[in-house]
Formats: C-alpha cells, structure tokens, sequence
C-alpha cells in the first residue's frame, strides 16, 4: 500500500508516528505525503483541548473527500476517549493509543477484508511498556526516544490520563541499546520523551527513579546530548542535581511544568505542588548548573482565576527569570473537571492575559540571552533556513550564523555578537 501519515499533537505522538512508519516500511509498504495521492491515509490524533479534536475531525474529513476509495484510519488520542466521534465521519480503521506494532497489520486487514473495524481497548489494562523503533527515517540531528507513557497525576483541566492510561517506562536495558544505536547511526542530540517521564520507573517498585535512567542512557551514548522532555518540578531534587551534573553530556536545559505562579490556582488545577516547591527546584538546578535554560509551560484564564490571583503569576514569573515560556489562553476540556467548574474566565480576558503574559516572557527571555553576548558557545546545527545555519546550544538557545559550508549534523564553536528576536547571532570560530 501506499500510506500516508499526518501527526496532530505532542512530541510523543510526533515520535509514535515515526515508528509506524518505520514499521509499515519494514512491511514493504511505501510512504507518501498526506497531500498526494495515497491507498491509506492514517491521522494520529491528539486530544489536549477540544480545538485540537476539531482539528482532528477537519484533517479526517480532509482525507476522505480527498480519496474517497482510499482507507482513512484514525489512531491516537482521540478516538481513545471519544470513540463516539468516530461515528459519522466515514472512517474504515478505528484505534487508540495501545499496540502500535499491531497497527499497520490491522490496517493491513482493513485494506484487504473491506470492512470498517474497531480496535480499542481500556487503557487502564496496560501494565507492559511497547517498544517501538526509536528514530526516523530520514537523516536528522536530533531524535526524541520515548522512554515512559501513562500519566497517573489527573490535573483538573486534562484529559490525557483517560487517553493513555498507567504509567509504563522503558526497561534500562533496552533504554540503553537503543540509546548506543542511535548514537551509532549518527544522531548527536537524544530528547528523552513521554507523556511524564518524571513518573519512569514508578511501576517498578525497587526505588527507580528518573536519574537512574538518565544516568543509563547518558552513559550508553556518551557522544551524545541528552536533552530532557518536560519535567514535573517535584524530580527536581539536590540527589536529582548532584548526579545530573556529573554527567558531561546532559544538556542543562530543564523544561519545568508550572501552569500557574499562584498557588490558590495551582490548587485548583489538583498540581501536586506550590510555588515554593517550584522555586526550590529552579534554586537548585541554579546552584549545580551554570546558567541553565529554564523554560516552562503557563495557562492563564484558569477558571476562577482573579486579576490578584494572575498578579502573583506574574511576580512569580520574574522571580523565577525563566529563559523561555509556553503560553496558553486556558481552553475548556470537556469531561474534566475544570470544564465543570464556576468562575469561567471570559475569552477575551483570556487573550488580553495571555498578551500581557508574552510581554514579560519576551522581557525575560531577552535578559537571558543578552548574557551570552561575547561568549563563545557549542552549537550543533541543523539547518539552513532564511539564508542562515540555524543550531541550538545545550541550554536550547538558538544560534544563527552566515557560512557556505554545509553545517547539518556538526557541532561547532560559535562567537555570540549579538540577540536578534529570539536567537543568538554570530560568528564560526575555528
């Protein structure tokens, strides 16, 4: 078959994908792009907010009135949690979020039987963690390697716990061989990924924890960076910053999930944290890392939330001096409990936050990079875009310079000039 692929969503969903096609090419099928001609289409989902299940619905739609003989298959997120969705929307292959390996063999069937076919099961009754094919198929600088799924913390305004089921994580030695192999096969950079990876090892009840994976997969690929995913601020221990810094090739760049700088809000989003257990963990990773990029995800307009009340996150914004932000308008999920909750903030409140919000990360973020101006810093590349080489530093700073040579996949000493919008700019040296 020819079969084409369109990922909505997150990292995990984005490294699922990738696995699937490696699965269906080791198959003997081939891959085309989602806007040609193609015998399946295959949407993986996502189904964070209900603007991202419209999003799903229009790219389905999409590809049945595109071809309307072709087999449109449907995986991922959403269709775990609103299977009732599927009803309607003229889709032949129904599946969730378990058994990808098993995945393109049932689409194998679907394509030979003509027959529409349902493969759901009840995320909750997963206790094994699927080893997929790590990588892509196409050259690239960086891989996500997905090491932990399941999430058990259920925050008032998320879905994805009822979508993904218990926590499952990566045994360490097979984190370790696809860790060397990657390394072998030319990656530089590995981004540890999940749906939350601070939980791997949890299900093993012998005391496991995050860093002993880190330490595991840093030291099988010691050639490599090793980038983590987003973290729940609570891993973030003095044990936890002491074996991180000893490791050379651990990226100190630390994506800590905070949604809220009040705690009266974070209470209400059932976050297992407050703001001064969040600081202590910025504290800390400042004391054992030099100038580490801290960056974070936000949602303002949480139900409830006053004009006092998104006051203290801003405060607590500055006070943290956070090197990037992720911003969101809070989006209704419904069948959660946010979505049930009085005090929804109107939307444009929402947005006039959410500006004002942008405006101190954008203060931020510039003090942070200006400190690198007249540094000299590793950067490893990873393409040209808009006349420039574009790379990232260990702490995820993106780095410009100007250079006929071909930089793809090297990691070079750059000589930092100036902050240009969001990017460091500069100059090869040596």
């Amino acid at each position: 078959m020819r079969i084409a692929f369109y990922t909505l969503g997150c990292k995990v969903n984005q490294y699922e994908t990738q696995a699937l096609e490696q699965l269906a090419q080791t198959r003997g099928h081939t891959l085309v792009p989602f806007e040609g001609e193609a015998d399946a289409y295959v949407i993986n989902t996502c189904t964070v907010t209900a603007v991202s299940d419209k999003k799903s619905r229009q790219m389905i739609r999409r590809a049945r009135k595109r071809a309307p003989e072709a087999l449109v298959a449907v995986c991922g997120c959403y269709p775990q949690t609103h299977p009732g969705d599927m009803e309607g929307l003229e889709v032949d292959l129904v599946a969730g979020t378990g058994d990808r390996t098993g995945f393109v063999e049932l689409l194998e069937r679907t394509w030979q039987e003509r027959q529409p076919l349902s493969a759901l099961d009840d995320p909750f009754r997963r206790r094994i963690f699927e080893v997929l094919p790590p990588g892509g198929l196409e050259g690239r600088t960086r891989c996500m390697m997905k090491v932990e799924d399941g999430c058990v913390n259920f925050c008032s305004y998320c879905i994805i716990p009822y979508a993904r089921g218990a926590i499952r994580s990566l045994p360490l030695d097979k984190a370790r061989e696809q860790a060397a192999a990657l390394a072998a096969e030319g990656y530089r950079e590995l981004v540890l990924t999940g749906i939350e990876i601070s939980s791997w090892g949890h299900e093993f009840k012998d005391g496991s924890t995050l860093m002993d994976l880190i330490e595991a997969v840093c030291q099988a690929a010691p050639q490599c960076r090793v980038r983590l995913g987003s973290l729940e601020p609570r891993t973030v221990t003095e044990d936890f910053c002491r074996r991180g810094a000893a490791l050379p090739n651990l990226c100190p760049h630390f994506h800590l999930s905070m949604q809220s700088g009040c705690d009266k809000v974070l209470k209400r989003m059932n976050r297992k944290y407050d703001t001064a257990r969040f600081y202590e963990s910025v504290s800390l990773l400042r004391q054992y890392f030099d100038r580490p990029g801290i960056t974070t995800d936000l949602i303002v307009g949480f139900p409830g939330e006053t004009e006092e009340e998104f006051g203290e996150t801003l405060d607590f914004l500055r006070k943290c001096a956070f090197s990037a932000m992720h911003i969101f308008p809070y989006s209704k999920r419904p069948g959660t409990p946010a979505a049930k909750m009085s005090g929804q903030v109107p939307n444009a409140v929402k947005e006039e936050r959410a500006h004002r919000t942008a405006a101190v990360a954008a203060e931020l973020e510039r003090a942070y990079l200006e400190q690198w101006v007249g540094q000299s810093l590793p950067v490893l590349f990873e393409e040209e875009r808009d006349g420039h080489w574009r790379g990232y530093t260990t702490r995820y700073t993106e780095v410009r310079v100007d250079s006929e040579v071909n930089l793809h996949n090297q990691l070079r000493t750059v000589g930092v000039e100036r902050v240009e919008d969001t990017a460091l700019v500069g100059t090869l040296e040596g």
